[in-house]
């Protein structure tokens, strides 16, 4: 099935399509989860509200996925389980400072959140070979040490040099994006 078809099927709440999502993607996320300091019950507050924004992002605006539905998916869970932990990091720091979001905030801001994701990676695979693999090491927090001699750089300058020249080219494209001036706006 293509995987605008599986948004088409979930947001008409079709039983047999989020049965077949969860038997591929559902072990996937709790592994991911319990691996990254969750437990199965954050695993399914997780799922369920990768589903639920998944749902409401479509059916408020249409779009389509150009990956696999399953990796697109999982994807959508990891950052809603990053950004939990986060939230909750910050309620442990602030102790009462936060203030909660309701369900429905919560959904909306997870969704605009994957939306700038989803630009910054399609931006990033307008780069070069070169800038892409240079920058995922760098956003991967790889020692420059080891990406030098990956990538065969004759010095840390020069390394640096090519990653703020990646970096400022992936910057421009993102910013000349109109995507990127209405979700600054939001």
């Amino acid at each position: 099935m293509h995987p605008n078809e599986y948004l088409k099927a979930l947001s008409n709440g079709d039983r047999a399509i989020i049965k077949e999502i969860y038997v591929k993607t559902y072990p996937k996320v709790v592994t991911f989860i319990l691996k990254n300091n969750g437990f199965n019950t954050d695993a399914e507050d997780i799922f369920q509200k990768g589903l639920l924004q998944l749902i409401a992002r479509y059916k408020v605006k249409p779009f389509s996925i150009s990956d696999s539905f399953e990796a697109y998916f999982f994807t959508v869970c990891k950052n809603l389980w990053r950004r939990e932990l986060n939230k909750r990091k910050r309620r442990l720091t602030k102790q009462g400072a936060l203030e909660l979001l309701t369900e429905e905030q919560d959904i909306a801001v997870a969704s605009m959140e994957q939306e700038k994701w989803e630009l910054f990676q399609e931006k990033i695979n307008h780069l070069s070979d070169n800038c892409k693999t240079i920058l995922k090491l760098f956003f991967k927090k790889v020692a420059y040490s080891e990406i030098m001699d990956k990538m065969e750089y004759a010095s840390d300058n020069v390394l640096r040099q090519r990653i703020f020249k990646c970096k400022k080219k992936l910057t421009e494209l993102i910013r000349s994006d109109l995507r990127y001036k209405i979700l600054k706006r939001i």
